[in-house]
């Protein structure tokens, strides 16, 4: 199966100057859970659920005794990720891609390997869709379908 079988088309996507509020408001509106960013329709970033953890706003940054450890580069970036206003400042930047040819194994192995919940999808330099954990789950039932149907088996017929 590939990735172009179940990734989802019509995506969303952000604005580097979008604010977090207008992108928390549509996340909560259409139940998304992240965007790609898109600059002059070139993929720039994503902006996730994970992005608005540890905020100045809700009370939920890190605590200051934890900053007496930690890297100054990294107390920089956490301050400018806690207290962003725009999807820019926020946003990560290093976005992992897949291409639509790619096989949904691909897909999983990529998402494993770097910890994340979506994948854009591009073809030539285009964000054209977009794979996420509930593509692969759609997958799997497609998946399981098939095979219960063509399972003949006493032990499957038992189970039905």
């Amino acid at each position: 199966m590939k990735v172009a079988d179940f990734m989802t088309r019509g995506v969303l996507f952000a604005a580097p100057e979008d604010s977090l509020r207008k992108v928390a408001g549509l996340m909560l509106r259409f139940g998304i859970n992240g965007f790609p960013v898109l600059e002059r329709g070139k993929l720039v970033g994503m902006i996730t659920q994970g992005d608005f953890l540890r905020r100045a706003e809700t009370g939920t940054e890190r605590p200051r005794l934890a900053h007496a450890f930690a890297d100054p580069e990294l107390l920089g970036k956490e301050y400018l990720h806690s207290h962003g206003r725009t999807v820019a400042e926020v946003m990560t930047r290093d976005v992992v891609t897949i291409s639509e040819d790619a096989s949904l194994s691909d897909a999983v192995e990529l998402m494993l390997r770097h910890h994340i919940n979506r994948l854009p999808v591009v073809k030539g330099g285009a964000v054209i869709g977009i794979i996420s954990r509930v593509d692969l789950l759609h997958a799997f039932l497609v998946a399981t379908a098939s095979s219960a149907a063509t399972d003949t088996s006493d032990a499957a017929a038992s189970e039905r």
